[in-house]
């Protein structure tokens, strides 16, 4: 897709996918790059740290429909990145994890729809998928309306897909950091010696919501094929050294994630470097997708069976190559 003369909105664009995501699109010949989110503070240090004057900083809360409207005058696409991530939070925060990951959901799709925004992906997460805690239940149910959000835009020309991926390579919120820091302690706690994830990198989760933008239709949920990880294999890539406390699992936690469960299996498409869940609507038709494969009865993308796996010298690599 073309980014000539365009301009671009990315909720919670201060984190750090917004933030390797605005430094990719600013390379582009991009119009103007709006972030919109909650903190000021934030918004300034990024603006210091870009000093671009295509950038736009915009701020507002995705649970505030009003100034969604404001923030969405003129804009071609949205990158929904904004959440509440933190499954302890979640957990002990219910309503507020409802506000923003359901209702802000809802009101970024009525937004998008009647300011005639071109392109929507939101980003979801592997805990979305066969939920058992809060966060995964509320990004379901977020996946379930930008789905749906489709078939609410009548003649109109808005598009909502959504982009699902594992854990991001030192994010904000990932174990990579508390690792890092619990290093020097000569002990590294592990909840469970099984324990077992997804695992991607920030520039890689940025190019799949680039190559989003071009392969939508509207209605897909995007996965990528990406390897996974043993928890343990993480710790002796940080801290060799270290000695592992395994202390259990906490509440709300899996010990394996899945991307692709086996009751979407049968209507998920195969390419060859990413899958395509498609909806479930009668407005779908299967000319939208002529070159995937289908899948396998019974097929389930879990990082438990996954065929691609990260040894404990690649990890290595991810992690302080990207320091």
């Amino acid at each position: 897709m073309q980014f000539e003369n365009k301009t671009i909105l990315i909720t919670g664009g201060t984190g750090s996918f917004g933030k390797k995501f605005t430094k990719r699109i600013l390379e582009t010949n991009i119009k103007k790059v709006i972030i919109f989110s909650r903190d000021e503070l934030k918004q300034y240090e990024m603006k210091q740290e870009f000093n671009d004057d295509r950038l736009r900083f915009f701020i507002g809360d995705v649970r505030d429909t009003n100034r969604l409207y404001r923030a969405f005058e003129g804009v071609d696409y949205v990158v929904h990145a904004a959440a509440m991530k933190h499954v302890d939070a979640c957990e002990y925060n219910p309503f507020e994890a409802v506000k923003t990951n359901i209702n802000g959901a809802q009101n970024i799709i009525e937004a998008a729809i009647d300011k005639k925004v071109e392109r929507v992906i939101a980003l979801s997460t592997d805990k979305a998928a066969a939920p058992i805690n809060l966060y995964g239940a509320t990004k379901l149910a977020s996946d379930k309306l930008f789905v749906a959000g489709n078939s609410y835009v009548g003649d109109k020309k808005t598009r909502f897909a959504v982009v699902r991926y594992g854990n991001v390579v030192g994010s904000r919120g990932s174990v990579v950091p508390y690792f890092k820091k619990a290093k020097g302690t000569g002990r590294l706690p592990i909840t469970d010696e099984r324990m077992t994830r997804f695992w991607i990198t920030l520039d890689q989760g940025v190019q799949f919501v680039l190559d989003g933008f071009n392969r939508m239709q509207g209605g897909e949920i995007f996965v990528p094929k990406i390897p996974s990880m043993k928890v343990t294999d993480l710790a002796k890539a940080i801290g060799p050294e270290c000695e592992l406390d395994f202390i259990g699992i906490r509440p709300g936690e899996k010990l394996h994630e899945v991307m692709i469960t086996e009751d979407d299996t049968r209507h998920t498409l195969e390419y060859d470097d990413y899958y395509v869940i498609q909806p479930e609507f009668a407005w779908w038709g299967n000319e939208n997708r002529e070159k995937g494969r289908a899948l396998q009865n019974g097929f389930k993308y879990s990082s438990e069976t996954n065929k691609d796996w990260l040894t404990v010298e690649e990890l290595q690599e991810l992690i302080f190559d990207k320091e």
